[in-house]
């Protein structure tokens, strides 16, 4: 199995491969019209990527089988291109959380403590001890939270250590009534971002981009943070109304750490010009969450296991690209002998009727001698064609058709 790295990757992790038995290409420097004829012209079976865009045309260029997305979030893969092909999708999620948890919260402890601004003027020559005393403290104050994924539990556990009362809006809980199960401590469930940021001192954006999040965090939700709060955003950029937050900042008074920006260079290095970070009282970082040695080997790590099932398995960890629910309407339960031919005439009978197969499973019994099959159809097979099907193979025991 050939497998091409477009994107800086841990030694430990090519190194995984390697022992895994896969033949690897390590071009951690290409993109765009390089990455697509490096695809086309090593006819890969994987691609491995970290924050490389992946397009339709390189999709399309080649035999990939397999995308894996080293990192978490997988918005700067087309999907839909990959789905239509038949190309996994994996990601590596929850690998990065600590890592990513580490970073909101040391944001949240400079902002309290204006960390920068003391070093600046440290560096400056500047002695301010009269000012820089001044600070509200986190015990106490309450944390808010949208998003419960791996980030956002990590981050629960840290703000619970710093004696910090939390509140929880998530997709995930149906209503301000559900319980959080395997947490330690006590929460507050909200029932909107609103609610959240309503009771919150701070609040810290732990989402997905999705096209349900894209600009969740707008005016009717910054409006109700009380002035002088604080704001996190180490997940997406996007999911934030950029001009709703530089107005809450301006009009608010607003203290705001962030790692992700509307206006990220696609490089690693190379000039930044966001009119956010020249305002009062924003932080930022350089897009690092993720950035530990630690993380980055745990990436690693999953994605050797990930490549590693499919070449030995045929299953992919992690897919997230798959149907949740086929088109399939009925399942027909075959149970025959298990003799070559079988399923073919099933399957040749349905193409003759027009009925598409969706999924399909087939269940050895003990011995060998017979065997059940499940077949997932988009459509209910007429009763002539199961008896064509039926008396058109000497090995098929038994059929019914069931509806799902």
């Amino acid at each position: 199995m050939k497998v091409l790295v477009a994107d800086k990757f841990e030694k430990s992790g090519l190194d995984g491969l390697k022992a895994a038995g896969c033949d690897v290409v390590y071009q951690p420097d290409l993109k765009d019209d390089g990455l697509t004829a490096a695809i086309r012209e090593t006819a890969a079976d994987v691609l491995v990527v970290r924050s490389t865009t992946v397009t339709a045309p390189m999709l399309e260029a080649g035999a990939l089988a397999l995308v894996v997305r080293a990192g978490a979030g997988y918005n700067t893969i087309d999907v839909a291109t990959a789905s239509k092909r038949g190309i996994y999708v994996s990601n590596c999620p929850g690998k990065n959380a600590i890592a990513v948890a580490e970073l909101a919260f040391a944001l949240l402890l400079a902002l309290d403590r204006r960390i920068p601004d003391n070093v600046a003027e440290l560096r400056a020559g500047a002695w301010n001890k009269k000012e820089y005393s001044k600070a509200r403290g986190l015990f106490g104050r309450t944390l808010g939270l949208l998003g419960y994924g791996n980030i956002g539990q990590e981050m629960a556990w840290r703000a619970n250590a710093f004696g910090m009362p939390i509140v929880v809006w998530s997709r995930r809980f149906a209503s301000a009534n559900e319980k959080v199960e395997h947490t330690p401590f006590p929460m507050t469930l909200a029932r909107s971002p609103a609610e959240v940021a309503e009771k919150s001192d701070v609040l810290s954006v732990h989402l997905a981009l999705t096209a349900e999040t894209r600009g969740l965090v707008n005016a009717a939700v910054l409006d109700r943070l009380k002035p002088g709060s604080y704001f996190i955003n180490t997940a997406r950029a996007e999911v934030i109304d950029q001009a709703a937050l530089e107005r809450a900042i301006r009009e608010r008074d607003l203290r705001v750490g962030l790692d992700v920006f509307a206006s990220e260079p696609k490089d690693a290095t190379g000039a930044f010009a966001d009119a956010i970070v020249l305002l009062k009282n924003v932080y930022g970082t350089h897009h690092i969450g993720a950035s530990t040695d630690q993380a980055q080997e745990a990436i690693a790590a999953e994605t050797v296991r990930i490549i590693t099932s499919y070449k030995d398995t045929g299953k992919v960890p992690n897919v997230v690209n798959l149907a949740k629910r086929t088109p399939a309407t009925h399942m027909l339960v075959v149970r025959h002998r298990d003799c070559p031919g079988v399923l073919a005439h099933v399957f040749d009978r349905l193409r003759a009727g027009n009925i598409n197969v969706q999924e399909t499973e087939n269940v050895i019994f003990d011995g060998a001698h017979a065997a059940v099959a499940r077949i997932n159809l988009d459509g209910a097979p007429p009763e002539a064609l199961l008896k064509q099907i039926q008396d058109g193979n000497q090995d098929i025991l038994d059929l019914h058709l069931v509806t799902i």
